[in-house]
């Protein structure tokens, strides 16, 4: 191949622009996932990242945002993030828990995030009523019954501890190795209540999840 630089004449050549095209680097997808807490929730989806960036990093990267702070002002945060970053998220998603938040401001991040969504970037409301517990504990079993969020840790741990993993305990750094092989579970015990709750406000589905929208967004880089 000739290593001539290219005519001027030819810069409009069709043959020339096909070779531009084929030449240029392909972007991958950029995702931020931004949680309300900074220790269980960064802990898991860290683990996650690790997996996906390791493997797939020429098509998919994930960035994580521990925040620290709850329902709008996260969602709030997340957005001047994007804002102010050299990289174009094509997926944005706000992680938090509803526990004993304002009804006003949990409903509200959804609404925004259908308002904040444009062709370049979606942004997703991932809530979990009451807590991102309810998804951990829906890998090993089917609950339909609202239960206070402090029950979930207990269930968590009988089952960690019936599998020789220790007790349930939120800073945990190893707990998406423990869940990863019941992710398929989880993720079809979420959608049941996902149709339980079908039309139902974010606040008012006790118990409900939508963690799985985004695992099962990633899950063909998981499973």
């Amino acid at each position: 191949m000739s290593l001539k630089p290219v005519k001027k004449s030819d810069t409009k050549k069709s043959w020339l622009s096909r070779r531009v095209r084929n030449t240029r680097k392909i972007q991958p997808e950029h995702h931020l996932i931004a949680t309300e807490g900074i220790c269980t929730e960064p802990a898991y989806f860290q683990a996650i990242k690790n997996v996906i960036n390791s493997k797939y990093r020429n098509k998919i990267q994930l960035e994580i945002l521990g925040v620290g702070r709850n329902t709008i002002s996260l969602l709030n945060r997340a957005k001047r993030y994007v804002e102010n970053n050299c990289n174009v998220f094509k997926h944005v998603w706000i992680i938090y828990d509803v526990d004993d938040f304002p009804e006003e401001n949990v409903n509200s991040v959804v609404d925004l995030c259908k308002s904040f969504s444009n062709q370049e970037t979606t942004y997703h409301a991932i809530w979990s009523n009451q807590c991102i517990e309810l998804w951990f504990l829906l890998h090993f079993a089917y609950i339909q019954t609202d239960i206070d969020r402090n029950e979930y840790c207990v269930k968590l741990s009988n089952y960690l501890l019936a599998l020789d993993n220790g007790e349930y305990r939120k800073n945990r750094l190893d707990i998406y190795d423990i869940l990863q092989p019941y992710m398929k579970s989880a993720i079809k015990h979420a959608k049941q209540l996902a149709k339980m709750n079908e039309n139902k406000t974010a606040y008012n589905s006790r118990p409900g999840t939508e963690v799985y929208r985004l695992v099962e967004k990633l899950s063909s880089y998981l499973l």
